[in-house]
């Protein structure tokens, strides 16, 4: 009978050897990669020095945070709601976090945009005034009521108010007291 040999079998000891550290240094590879990649989540420290300001094209974090030049960036005086909060809109559920992540998009849409920085935030991210041109983006989410005023932009959230735009127009919970109680698996 004749005894069936695979690949494997039929290479040499130093060849088998070979290979096994190959695939042991692309694990490696695999495992740091992914690591790194967790850290582009994790926030800077809030000492570190900051540019005064960063540019490009942005990417959505969600309706008052967003990516730019490899900063996570936090529109300075507004608070939109989170992700996953949802309001009411005429006794139906509205996942308004979602919507206001969408507002944000369509307001920069594949725009290049500048955030001028004034500070990091507890969390170590840069805090910003960004614009599309002229266009403060801030103020434009709180004009449109698909953020709260904090700390700025009263007059526009007034306006929204009283002409019932986006959240102003449903039941919600203002950004912060969702974060409260929802375990702070929200921090701002």
């Amino acid at each position: 009978m004749q005894r069936k040999t695979g690949v494997w079998q039929n290479w040499s000891r130093a060849r088998r050897l070979k290979a096994v550290r190959l695939a042991a240094l692309v694990a490696l590879a695999l495992v740091v990669a992914y690591l790194q990649r967790g850290r582009g989540a994790r926030h800077a420290d809030p000492g570190a020095p900051f540019p005064p300001s960063v540019s490009g094209r942005a990417e959505l974090i969600d309706g008052d945070s967003l990516r730019v030049g490899g900063h996570e960036v936090r529109l300075k005086g507004i608070d939109a709601p989170e992700g996953r909060q949802t309001c009411r809109t005429n006794g139906t559920p509205w996942r308004c976090g979602d919507a206001a992540r969408d507002a944000l998009g369509r307001m920069i849409g594949g725009e290049s945009i500048t955030c001028a920085v004034s500070e990091r935030d507890r969390f170590g991210r840069l805090l910003a005034t960004c614009r599309i041109g002229d266009r403060n983006l801030n103020a434009a989410m709180v004009a449109a009521g698909m953020a709260v005023a904090y700390g700025s932009y009263e007059r526009e959230q007034a306006a929204a108010k009283a002409e019932r735009r986006g959240i102003w127009d449903a039941e919600f919970q203002m950004p912060r007291q969702w974060r409260d109680e929802n375990n702070g698996s929200y921090a701002r």
